[in-house]
């Protein structure tokens, strides 16, 4: 049976206005019947989501009709504009049907299998975590073997019912789809353009498990980056205290354990941000030197380099968020109690010396040009991170969002670089500073920084710059080129170039 294509009365500028008002959400608990010209759309099921969605298709232009086991008690709940009517009613007229109700009740429907045969059933449940693993099939499956007559179609699992009442802007605009009937897909998809979202096609009903496990992942693309994130926090975190804590503790029977809450975090943040942000560029120089090796670049990176390349923008954002804390922190640093003993200790130990004047012109120029960089290297880092933003990414064409993601990136780690070394100055070569045998901190932190910046050096040269420019152009060293596809498919569509 062929279904005739739904098509909304209102424009899409009036879609990405809120729908929350007194107009539509007040309601006087009567069964109003729906305009007839609108086109007809049913629900099954009253909870808060089939709320929700009965808000934006009656602010989308089309009529409602609900189907409840209790449609008086739940019809002061609904838009005045949607009809509220029983189960058996609501599936008469529409076309396109909404089942907004949870696996297990399902089967309740059977009775009606009579009345839906021949129309478009849009599945919108969620599984839990649990029963995504317990059971096989998805809910759109289930559905489908319940109802073989119908089309069943699986959307709006991932919109939240918060963004289907205040519009788009607030949330995500894609909604995956999928079916095994090309028009009753067709006629899904015309109806979330209607309703101001973008509908992008999944495929077969097959899909259906994957696009119901969108909802239960959890940042899939931060799981490493975070976890890399935590790993250096905690190494250089404990690599402090032994230095600055324990060291002295034992060596001196010096109690400092009181800078563990904020002195020895603020010194563990900027390293765990200049690493991570040369962590960033270091793949990009690694793929640059695969390449050149390989004198192509038609054949795929290793599996590993290929994820690494990924996960750049999460490892960027974190690096930018320790070292915005980095910042908070070090203004934090004067308002310590322990700061202003200090300060009054040093003043007696200067009258004491008959001192009246202190004043080193080296530290005092280190200490400027060290803040100022600091400074210089935070800003740019907030460019990248704000470039970052899907609406202002989208808004740059190629050409300038390269130029800030890779030249201003590469100046930002030139600038962290620069910050670094002018607050070790000389410290590296002092015997003092190296307690148990373990050099300072930023020496460390200093090693992958160098290894990019000087890579990136070599491939300015001219003689490299060339020929790595006509590998990126599509030149290869025998003359001929190979394309070698991925056996899987997924793994073919998460593959990166560089």
């Amino acid at each position: 049976m062929s279904h005739q294509p739904v098509v909304a009365t209102k424009t899409s500028g009036e879609m990405d206005k809120p729908l929350i008002s007194r107009r539509l959400v007040d309601s006087d608990g009567s069964l109003a019947e729906a305009p007839s010209e609108a086109p007809k759309v049913g629900i099954l099921g009253s909870g808060d989501f089939a709320r929700s969605l009965t808000t934006r298709l009656v602010g989308s232009g089309f009529g409602v009709v609900v189907g409840s086991r209790n449609p008086k008690r739940m019809a002061g709940l609904f838009p005045s504009a949607a009809q509220v009517t029983f189960q058996e009613e609501a599936v008469g007229s529409p076309e396109v049907i909404f089942v907004a109700m949870f696996r297990e009740h399902y089967s309740s429907l059977c009775s009606l299998s009579s009345q839906l045969a021949g129309k478009i059933l849009v599945d919108v449940s969620n599984p839990t975590e649990q029963e995504h693993l317990q059971h096989r099939e998805s809910n759109a499956e289930y559905l489908a073997s319940l109802f073989p007559t119908c089309s069943v179609v699986k959307a709006f699992n991932v919109i939240s019912a918060w963004t289907l009442q205040s519009g788009p802007r607030d949330g995500n605009r894609q909604v995956p789809i999928c079916s095994d009937q090309p028009e009753a897909k067709h006629t899904v998809s015309e109806m979330v353009h209607a309703m101001g979202f973008t509908p992008v096609d999944m495929g077969s009903l097959v899909s259906a498990r994957e696009v119901e496990a969108m909802p239960l992942r959890l940042l899939p693309g931060w799981k490493v980056p975070a976890l890399l994130t935590l790993g250096l926090l905690v190494f250089f975190y404990a690599y402090n205290f032994v230095r600055d804590v324990l060291h002295p503790y034992l060596q001196e029977g010096k109690n400092k354990f009181y800078k563990l809450p904020v002195s020895v975090v603020n010194t563990t943040l900027p390293c765990v941000a200049y690493v991570l942000l040369s962590l960033v560029y270091l793949p990009g120089v690694l793929a640059a030197a695969l390449q050149l090796r390989r004198g192509t670049k038609y054949r795929r990176f290793p599996d590993w380099l290929d994820h690494w390349l990924q996960h750049r923008k999460q490892i960027g954002l974190l690096s930018f968020f320790c070292a915005a804390l980095h910042a908070l922190y070090s203004f934090c640093l004067p308002l310590r109690r322990s700061h202003r003993y200090d300060l009054v200790n040093l003043a007696v130990k200067q009258v004491l010396a008959n001192k009246s004047h202190l004043w080193v012109e080296e530290e005092v120029w280190r200490m400027e040009i060290y803040v100022s960089l600091g400074v210089l290297a935070l800003g740019t880092l907030s460019l990248l991170a704000v470039t970052s933003l899907p609406s202002i990414a989208n808004s740059l064409n190629w050409r300038e969002f390269s130029f800030v993601q890779s030249t201003l990136g590469f100046v930002a780690l030139v600038l962290s670089t620069l910050h670094t070394l002018t607050y070790g100055w000389t410290r590296a070569f002092e015997e003092s500073r190296y307690k148990f045998y373990l050099p300072p901190t930023f020496t460390l932190t200093l090693l992958v920084p160098c290894v990019v910046i000087l890579a990136r050096g070599l491939f300015l040269l001219p003689c490299v710059s060339r020929r790595l420019s006509k590998i990126r152009r599509g030149w290869e060293k025998d003359g001929a080129i190979k394309f070698t596809l991925p056996m899987d498919h997924t793994l073919a569509q998460k593959t990166s170039h560089v």
